[in-house]
């Protein structure tokens, strides 16, 4: 009896014993496997945040700042015009006002696509184009849009600035590219401007020049 005891408990002690030293193994390889992991996880994070980082000289830096330019004129003026005009238009068959806003932000995912870079999942063309009445919908749908352009022009190469390019139809290159897509956005912003003002808007940067130029009041005696 008692020898049966003691092989039970030698028994029992020597599973305990293979239990502990595949623990243990199990957490060698873990540990080794795991800096790989981590390595590759911090060099997607470097890569991405070297993706996020904006130029500061070269002609992307240039023309990001041309898309700044027009992106608050586009939005202080759709944010200016009443949401009832978003539905007016000059003529039949002439893009009304928020036509011409929402065919800025779908350009502005094309032409991405055009040098490169893919719309976001769920990208949906007719959904903005349904937005041009949807006033608070439209404003965001507007920035959201210039947001993932500014990505794309970062996302470029600044050696690739003589590379080919196609562009609404021409040839030239990818510098060349940037003045085409700059006349675009100027022809649909003086487009937005007349439209404003035949609606009796001013343009927000127009008023207050304006402002600035009025002679200060004289002080009274």
């Amino acid at each position: 009896m008692v020898r049966l005891d003691r092989k039970t408990q030698f028994l029992k002690e020597d599973a305990m014993r293979r239990i502990y030293f595949y623990f243990l193994i199990l957490t060698v390889l873990g540990l080794n496997f795991m800096p790989c992991g981590r390595a590759q996880d911090n060099a997607d994070r470097k890569v991405a945040a070297v993706a996020a980082v904006a130029p500061t000289a070269g002609f992307r830096a240039e023309f990001l700042e041309e898309i700044a330019y027009y992106e608050q004129r586009y939005m202080r003026l759709a944010e200016a015009m009443p949401a009832e005009k978003y539905a007016w238009r000059p003529a039949e068959g002439v893009r009304s006002v928020g036509e011409v806003f929402t065919h800025i932000t779908a350009a502005n995912y094309g032409i991405a696509r055009a040098l490169g870079t893919a719309p976001p999942a769920g990208f949906d063309v007719k959904a903005i184009l349904a937005l041009s009445t949807d006033k608070p919908k439209l404003l965001q749908t507007i920035k959201d849009s210039f947001a993932h352009f500014r990505g794309a022009i970062m996302a470029l190469n600044e050696a690739d600035a003589d590379k080919p390019q196609k562009m609404f139809n021409r040839s030239t290159t990818l510098r060349g590219s940037f003045i085409a897509i700059s006349g675009h956005f100027g022809e649909h912003l003086g487009q937005s401007i007349a439209y404003a003002r035949v609606n009796g808007v001013v343009p927000p940067w127009t008023e207050e020049f304006q402002q600035q130029q009025k002679p200060a009041g004289k002080p009274k005696p």
